[in-house]
C-alpha cells in the first residue's frame, strides 16, 4: 500500500478531522508564497518581505508597505484548488469538522467551506483606523492613492491580518486548539512548520492519524503517524467523498 493509499484509507475511517494548512495550499491556485524569494523580487524591493510585512514597517513606511501588499498579497482573481474543494466536500459529508488556515486568501471559503479558522486575518477585511470603517479588498486594490483611505473619514485603512510583531487574535487560536483537540485525524498540509506560535498547535494533538503533506521535509516529520512528500492536488485529487 502506497502512502497516498493509506492516506485515503485514513480518511476513509476518520469522522471528524482537522486540516491545518498553509501556503502551499494556495500555490496551485497561483498564489505566490512570499518567502521564496525569487529574482524580480529583489531587483523591486530594498527590504525581505518579513520585514515588509511587520507592523512597526506598515506604521514607519505605509506607502512602501502598500506597494508591496497590492503587488504580491492581493491575487483577487486566484481561484479555489482541487485541495481547497475537496476539504469543502469533506466537511459538507460530516467528516471534516473545521479548516485552520495559515492563508489570507480567502480561498477555503470561496470553495464553499463554513467552519474555517483564519489563524493570520483575511486580506477581504480591511478597516479604517479612524473610524473603524470596514472595507473590501477590491477597495484596497483599486484605491487611487498611494495608501488607501476611509471614503467616509479619510482616515487610513489596515488590513486585518496579522502582521510581524503582531500577535494571533486569541479567540481563533482557542478555537484552533479545540477542534485539534477532538480531531481524530489531523492533517498539516503545504507548511514547512516554521512560523510560530501557530506551528506549535500541532502538539495538542493526541490522536494516531497525523499525517504531514509536504513538498519537502518539515521539522515534526518524525511525529507524524505519515509523511508524504508530494504536492498537495496530487493527494487530494485522489480523495473520493
Amino acid at each position: 500500500m502506497t502512502n497516498i493509499e493509506r492516506f485515503l484509507q485514513m480518511v476513509k475511517e476518520s469522522d471528524n478531522i482537522v486540516f491545518f494548512g498553509g501556503a502551499g495550499v494556495s500555490t496551485e491556485s497561483g498564489i505566490p508564497d512570499f518567502r521564496s524569494v525569487d529574482g524580480l523580487y529583489n531587483q523591486k524591493y530594498d527590504y525581505p518581505p518579513e520585514t515588509i510585512l511587520s507592523h512597526s514597517f506598515y506604521i514607519n513606511n505605509t506607502e512602501e508597505f502598500y506597494r508591496f501588499y497590492r503587488d504580491k498579497m492581493l491575487c483577487l482573481d486566484a481561484k479555489p484548488n482541487i485541495t481547497h474543494k475537496k476539504l469543502a466536500e469533506l466537511e459538507a459529508a460530516g467528516k471534516l469538522a473545521a479548516v485552520i488556515t495559515q492563508n489570507i486568501d480567502g480561498l477555503h471559503q470561496a470553495a464553499g467551506s463554513k467552519r474555517v479558522l483564519e489563524l493570520h486575518g483575511s486580506v477581504h477585511r480591511n478597516y479604517c483606523r479612524r473610524c473603524g470603517k470596514e472595507f473590501d479588498a477590491r477597495h484596497v486594490l483599486e484605491s487611487d492613492t498611494k495608501i488607501p483611505r476611509c471614503d467616509a473619514c479619510g482616515g487610513e485603512l489596515k488590513p486585518d491580518v496579522v502582521l510581524y510583531e503582531e500577535g494571533l487574535d486569541q479567540k481563533t487560536l482557542e478555537d484552533a486548539l479545540f477542534y485539534i483537540r477532538h480531531a481524530d485525524m489531523l492533517i498539516i498540509g503545504g507548511t514547512s512548520l516554521a512560523v510560530y506560535p501557530a506551528a506549535g498547535l500541532i502538539h495538542d494533538y493526541h490522536g494516531d492519524k497525523l499525517v504531514l503533506i509536504n513538498k519537502s521535509a518539515t521539522p515534526m516529520d518524525g511525529r507524524a503517524d505519515l509523511v508524504i512528500q508530494a504536492g498537495l492536488g496530487e493527494v487530494f485529487g485522489r480523495v473520493e467523498v
